[in-house]
Formats: structure tokens, C-alpha cells, sequence
């Protein structure tokens, strides 16, 4: 499989350091973020999967500065989001999915949100988990984010985002195929 460069979905042992160093120093710099964790088992989980620790690779390179802000005790995963405090850099100016980038006849983006965070490998966040990220700390003050969209809302043509202003969250709606250079979208992923 491939990455959104064409290169293959592998980290080379440098990088692989390079990361866990970056997550590492992030995860100990904001313990409000994940009170209570162990960053030993944090590690541990990231090491056991390969191809999850590429997906956290692919939300740190495209600026998201992706950290720990759960953990499933059903399940033992840890939930990671998208932590830059605007909408990650390299992952603005795009639509929503694929279909509404299809459909735009002229001035298309370079690609969509859907379809970045499918090769990625990670999901969009939901409007509950931005509400959630938002707890801690004040994200998107001068960006927006696309969420991951209910479907009834899809079918006719819009997509949600949402940004933080004014004290408050506000979620809002926009035609799918619609981009702008503040709007990108942030990930989640479960290791």
C-alpha cells in the first residue's frame, strides 16, 4: 500500500525513533491531555503496530502534532487526535470526499478530506470528539475543521466543520465540494 506521496506505507528505523522521540516529548510536555497514563504502555502498543505507527508518521508530517487523549479499557487502544493548535497545515485547502471533488468542474482542490485521512488511516473527528478536544485547550481560533459528516446531511449535498470562537464551538455546514485555505481536517486513530 501505498502513501499519499506513493511511497510505501513503512517507516525507516530513523524515522520510526524520530517519531516515539516527538510523541514521547509531546505526551510528557501535556499530562492534562491524558492524566493517569503510562507513556512505557503507550509504547509498547505503538511498537506492536507497525501500521499504526505510520498512520501517526502521516498525521505528524502533514502538521498535526497528533498526541494521546484517551484510552479504551474495553478494547486497551489508545486514542490519538490531531493536537496543533489550527487546523494541520498540510491538510488544508481540500473539499470534503472524493464525490464532491469529482464533482467540481473547475478550480478543484488537490484532493479531499475523506480521501486524505482514508490513505492516511486514520477518521475524521466527529463533531463529539472535537467537542471533547476542545476540553482541552483552545484549538482552531483562526482555522476550521471539516468533521466527519452524519450521512443524512452527506446525501444532500452539505458537510459539516466546526472551529472555536468566542469562547464557544460552533459547528457549522457548507456544500461538500466547497474549500477554503483555513479549512482542513483533523484525524483520529486508535492504537
Amino acid at each position: 500500500m501505498k502513501d499519499i506521496n506513493g511511497s510505501n506505507k513503512k517507516l525507516s528505523t530513523a524515522q520510526r525513533d524520530e517519531l516515539l522521540r516527538t510523541l514521547k516529548s509531546r505526551f510528557e510536555s501535556n499530562e492534562i491531555r491524558h492524566k493517569g497514563l503510562d507513556w512505557a504502555k503507550v509504547q509498547a502498543r505503538l511498537e506492536a503496530d507497525i501500521e499504526k505507527l505510520w498512520s501517526l508518521n502521516e498525521m505528524e508530517r502533514t502538521g498535526g502534532e497528533p498526541d494521546v487523549v484517551g484510552h479504551d479499557k474495553k478494547t486497551g487502544e489508545y486514542i490519538f487526535f490531531d493536537c496543533a493548535a489550527e487546523s494541520p497545515k498540510d491538510r488544508r485547502s481540500v473539499c470534503y470526499d472524493p464525490e464532491a471533488l469529482e464533482s467540481r468542474k473547475e478550480n478543484k482542490p488537490k484532493n479531499s478530506a475523506l480521501g486524505m485521512a482514508a490513505v492516511m488511516g486514520v477518521e475524521l473527528l466527529t463533531e463529539e470528539q472535537y467537542r471533547e478536544l476542545q476540553k482541552l485547550g483552545n484549538f482552531d481560533t483562526k482555522t476550521s475543521s471539516w468533521l466527519k459528516t452524519p450521512s443524512d446531511i452527506r446525501k444532500l449535498g452539505g458537510a459539516i466543520f466546526a472551529d472555536f470562537r468566542y469562547g464557544k464551538v460552533f459547528v457549522y455546514h457548507n456544500g461538500a465540494e466547497s474549500y477554503y485555505a483555513a479549512r482542513g481536517f483533523r484525524g483520529s486513530l486508535r492504537v
